[in-house]
C-alpha cells in the first residue's frame, strides 16, 4: 500500500471566544489540503503528515469525540500503528487541549511545539525557527482563528519553512453550522493545490471567500441604506440593469429587490441584512462592478 509524505509545516489551533478549531498548512507536496487536515466542530482538528496515515484524522475525532484527551489519542494511534515513527501528527480538542507527536525517523528537521490553544508542527524543515516563528505568531496576532492561523502560515515560511520549497497551501476551520446555507461545520475551507506562493495565493482567496461568503465583520462595519449610500446604490443598479425607471428616495421594496438580484448574480447572497444596512465590504465590492463596467 503506498503512502503519502507531505513533508510539511501546519497548526492546530481553538478560539475559546468563538469555539471555531482549524488547521493551515503548507508544503512542496501537491493538493496536501486533500491529505493533512481534519475537523469537526465541537469535537477537535487533527493535521497528520509525514507518510501521513489518513486513517489518524477521522480515529482522533472519533476518540476526541468520547471524551479521550488529545495526547491519549496521540498515544493510541502511534501505538497501533507499525509506521509511527514516520508519522507526525498534531491534535487539538474542543477544550483547548493540544498534543503534537513526531516519530524519531521523520526527516530533519522535525519537530514541534504546543501552547496555549495551538499545536505546531513540521518536518523536512529549514529549522526549528519554523515551528517557534509560528506559535509565536500565533500568539501575538491580534484577530480571529483565520487570521491568527495565516499568520502563523506567513510566518513559518519567512522562518525557511519546508526546505524543499513550496507548492499547496490549505486552510480549514469548522464552526457549528458555519458552512454554506448553514448545512454543515466548514466555515472556510480554501485550498492552493499547486502555486509558486501558495501561501500568498491562500490569503488572496482567504480575502475573496471572506468579502463573498463570510460575515466576519463588526455591527459597526454596516451602514444604513439612506442617503448618499442610497442614491449611489439605486444609480449602480440602474447602471448595471438590475434597476429600471427614476428611482425613489428610499430603500424601497423595488430596489431592495434589485440590490439582492445583484448580490445574487455576483455571490453575495450570504451578505444580505435584513435590517436595511449594507456591510463596507459589499458596498466596495458594489464600487468595484461599477468601476468594472466603465473600463
Amino acid at each position: 500500500m503506498g503512502v503519502a509524505r507531505p513533508s510539511t509545516f501546519s497548526i492546530v489551533a481553538f478560539d475559546p471566544k468563538t469555539k471555531d478549531l482549524g488547521i493551515a498548512v503548507e508544503s512542496k507536496f501537491v493538493a496536501v489540503g486533500s491529505v493533512v487536515p481534519f475537523a469537526q466542530a465541537g469535537v477537535g482538528a487533527v493535521a497528520t503528515q509525514s507518510y501521513a496515515n489518513t486513517s489518524y484524522g477521522p480515529k482522533a475525532l472519533g476518540m476526541l469525540k468520547r471524551g479521550i484527551a488529545p495526547k491519549d489519542a496521540l498515544q493510541k494511534l502511534v501505538g497501533s500503528d507499525k509506521g509511527a515513527a514516520q508519522r507526525q501528527v498534531g491534535v487539538i480538542d474542543a477544550r483547548g487541549r493540544p498534543a503534537s507527536y513526531t516519530g524519531k525517523e521523520c526527516v530533519a528537521w522535525a519537530g514541534h511545539i504546543v501552547g496555549k490553544n495551538y499545536a505546531a508542527q513540521g518536518n523536512l524543515l529549514a529549522g526549528e525557527a519554523v515551528v517557534k516563528s509560528m506559535g509565536r505568531a500565533f500568539e501575538v496576532t491580534e484577530g480571529d482563528l483565520p487570521v491568527k492561523l495565516l499568520a502563523a502560515l506567513q510566518a513559518g515560511q519567512r522562518a525557511g519553512g519546508d526546505r524543499r520549497g513550496q507548492q499547496s497551501a490549505a486552510l480549514l476551520v469548522v464552526r457549528d453550522g458555519g458552512g454554506y446555507g448553514g448545512f454543515n461545520d466548514r466555515w472556510v475551507d480554501i485550498r492552493v493545490d499547486d502555486h509558486p506562493q501558495p501561501i500568498e495565493e491562500l490569503v488572496r482567496l482567504f480575502n475573496l471567500y471572506d468579502v463573498t461568503l463570510l460575515n466576519r465583520e463588526h455591527p459597526k462595519d454596516a451602514v444604513p441604506i439612506e442617503g448618499e449610500v442610497l442614491r449611489e446604490l439605486q444609480a449602480g443598479l440602474i447602471a448595471l440593469g438590475f434597476l429600471h425607471g427614476p428611482p425613489p428616495r428610499k430603500y424601497d421594496a423595488k430596489t431592495k429587490a434589485a440590490f439582492e438580484s445583484w448580490a445574487g448574480v455576483n455571490n453575495f447572497e450570504n451578505k444580505i441584512r435584513k435590517d436595511g444596512k449594507i456591510w463596507n465590504s459589499v458596498l466596495r465590492a458594489f464600487r468595484w462592478s461599477i468601476e468594472a463596467t466603465r473600463s
